[in-house]
């Protein structure tokens, strides 16, 4: 039973080897182009490509799912230990960092391949996206090196900067919306997203952590309203809570500072 937490953050990296095979589809490349090598189709069409990459986001979701049961089943079977801590690091670094990067480096291909001739568009405006897992590695690295992250972050937790970017493909391909694909597919959105969630992660920023020393409201009043926050978003927003969700877990933890330090 010592090992069975290091079962689940393998589990967890599996998992996000699994996203990165959804991810890396190439049948945008399929699409028929004209004499000028641009593609001949509306980008309603282009959204209906078989290049689906929202099944990386099922993977992610599991992936963030038995990230949360490595760490419940060690602390029941009081087996935590050095080595599960970095392997778990490791492990997110795959599932939360690698494999979002690569979506949204998919979503800057889409949106460059709207342009005239943008199959031919260089690597190079497709590279800022891997600042996503470096800024990962960053942040895991300096918690792991860091005893005093229990109660609560400094910087954005890397399963939720994964989560967040997970959820775009959600998004992109079950809200029938034509601002939000226009969003989506806006190649200045993606970059600032890159740069906000990079630098989320390698700030000092005091963020709360979803754990309890007990259950009592006073000291978990910040979590609480979160959670109610979270039920009636997902009721109300479907696809569009995860965002919201996330960015009321940032202002939460900001407004009530002194309880997540």
């Amino acid at each position: 039973m010592k090992q069975l937490p290091n079962f689940f953050t393998l589990l967890n990296l599996v998992f996000g080897c699994l996203a990165i095979v959804f991810i890396l589809q190439q049948n945008v490349l399929l699409l028929p182009l004209d004499g000028d090598g641009n593609i001949v189709v509306t980008p309603q069409q282009l959204q209906n490509t078989p290049e689906q990459i929202w099944m990386a986001s099922l993977f992610i979701g599991l992936a963030a799912l038995v990230d949360f049961l490595d760490g419940f089943v060690a602390r029941l079977f009081k087996s935590t230990s050095e080595m599960g801590k970095q392997l778990d690091s490791l492990a997110d670094l795959v599932s939360f960092g690698v494999a979002p990067g690569l979506i949204v480096y998919q979503f800057l291909r889409l949106s460059y391949a709207q342009a005239g001739g943008g199959l031919d568009t260089s690597v190079i405006w497709l590279v800022p996206a891997l600042l996503l897992p470096c800024a990962a590695a960053w942040r895991l690295a300096r918690f792991n090196l860091d005893g005093s992250q229990s109660f609560s972050f400094k910087g954005m937790p890397v399963p939720a900067v994964g989560l967040f970017f997970a959820s775009l493909p959600l998004i992109y391909w079950n809200v029938n919306e034509q601002w939000v694909v226009n969003l989506l597919l806006n190649k200045w959105f993606l970059y600032g997203l890159v740069a906000l969630f990079s630098w989320l992660m390698v700030s000092s920023l005091p963020l709360m952590a979803l754990k309890f020393k007990d259950y009592s409201l006073k000291n978990n009043l910040p979590k609480y309203i979160l959670a109610l926050i979270a039920m009636v978003a997902v009721v109300i927003l479907k696809w569009f809570a995860i965002p919201v969700i996330l960015l009321a877990y940032v202002l939460i933890s900001l407004l009530f500072k002194s309880k997540t330090t």
